[in-house]
């Protein structure tokens, strides 16, 4: 595709972005008792739903790939595994992020220690997956990761000291995080698993090697969790509609808030065509820390357009209303994101985000473009330039940021 044909494209999604309206409310921010309520977890319906969705993220690509489509092939090398899978099932796997951004976002709570090289996420796992193919089958996921970025994955809607919030290996901008611990019950199209695991709320998610830019979208970090403790079934009803249905002790929650946070979580995702997934998602009731009520509600849509081979259109929309135990809204947000991809060859492929963000009669804009650089399958370099604005906050300024990831 021509570049021209390209900004074409991209001021048509800004001009979408700027036209939309929403509700005015206030979004949860809490800074020191707990950092910004966010997520992680989005919608790569090009491969099925299957138990190993809550891999690196809850929908795993095996080309180690953003969610927006396949970023390509091998360029000249096949990729390498840390501990691949055994004669048990179990694999070892992680990935580690280095990354440096010039300026803090406005709202991008993960990229808030800027002009310095920072380790992001050193991660691990260990796991093994169910397949309900041939009958009943068991499996289980377990996450670690240190970084700047832990503290933005804790289970913060815990009391302090509680699984991994705030605990005492926390220093300075630096600690750790659990962000998955579950058990996964398999047989046939069914999939239940039962534990702590990333949401799947969104588009964008925590794992660095599933997005394709460095930094995040502002609804990520203000209107959707990042983790959930509880139970969530998935079922495959038809090679096209997947299910979603489940219970969880609220957002960002690590097995310390039974008796207070209790709320539903499910949704579908469906093909509607060959070329265009569409999937929504919700969480009602009682949200815990974020609020108290029990007539709280969350919705994200995403829409996943293959436009062409090497074109990818995605559209997003994510809708927070948390109320408290007197029915009162407290919380109330509105964002529309859209992304448009286009895979150059195996080893180069280009995007850009266009935002829009409204939170207590402020609208929050930002225009990211960037370039997905891999040398090698297992390896990752990401620059970008970030755009924000918010005339209504005093806010005009450009981000420069580069990270690189490597996968293993």
């Amino acid at each position: 595709m021509k570049i021209r044909r390209l900004l074409i494209a991209l001021a048509a999604t800004g001009s979408l972005a700027a036209s939309q309206a929403a509700a005015q409310g206030v979004v949860h921010q809490i800074q020191e008792v707990q950092p910004p309520i966010s997520q992680a977890s989005p919608s790569d319906l090009a491969v099925p739903v299957s138990s190993a969705m809550y891999g690196d993220s809850w929908q795993k690509d095996d080309d180690l790939g953003y969610k927006g489509g396949k970023i390509g092939g091998t360029c000249g090398t096949a990729p390498f595994e840390l501990y691949p899978t055994d004669s048990m099932g179990i694999k070892i796997g992680g990935w580690t992020q280095f990354g440096y951004h010039s300026r803090a976002s406005v709202r991008d709570g993960f990229n808030q220690n800027p002009d310095k090289f920072n380790l992001h996420q050193q991660w691990f796992y260990v796991e093994r997956e169910a397949d309900g193919s041939c009958g009943w089958d068991w499996g289980f996921r377990f996450d670690v990761m240190y970084g700047i970025d832990a503290l933005n994955t804790q289970a913060f809607g815990n009391n302090f000291g509680r699984w991994d919030y705030r605990n005492s290996f926390q220093h300075g901008e630096y600690g750790w995080a659990l962000p998955q611990a579950y058990l996964e019950l398999a047989y046939g199209d069914l999939s239940i698993i039962a534990g702590h695991f990333y949401t799947t709320i969104g588009y964008e998610v925590v794992p660095a090697p599933d997005n394709f830019f460095y930094s995040h979208a502002f609804t990520m970090n203000n209107s959707e969790p990042f983790t959930h403790t509880g139970l969530l079934a998935t079922y495959e009803w038809t090679d096209r509609l997947t299910l979603f249905a489940g219970w969880t002790l609220g957002w960002d929650t690590g097995f310390d808030r039974f008796g207070r946070g209790s709320n539903w979580l499910g949704g579908f995702s469906y093909a509607l065509t060959d070329a265009v997934e569409f999937t929504y998602m919700s969480t009602y009731g009682n949200f815990g820390a974020l609020a108290d009520g029990d007539d709280s509600y969350m919705q994200s849509l995403v829409f996943d357009v293959a436009i062409t081979e090497r074109l990818n259109y995605v559209f997003q929309s994510d809708w927070l209303d948390a109320r408290d135990a007197g029915g009162n809204t407290v919380y109330d947000t509105f964002g529309i994101n859209q992304y448009l991809f286009y895979t150059l060859n195996d080893c180069w492929s280009v995007g850009t985000r266009v935002e829009w963000w409204k939170e207590e009669g402020t609208s929050y804009n930002g225009a990211t473009f960037g370039v997905n650089y891999r040398p090698h399958p297992n390896l990752v370099f990401r620059p970008e330039v970030k755009q924000e604005w918010a005339p209504g906050a005093g806010v005009d300024q450009t981000i420069f940021g580069i990270d690189m990831v490597l996968i293993y």
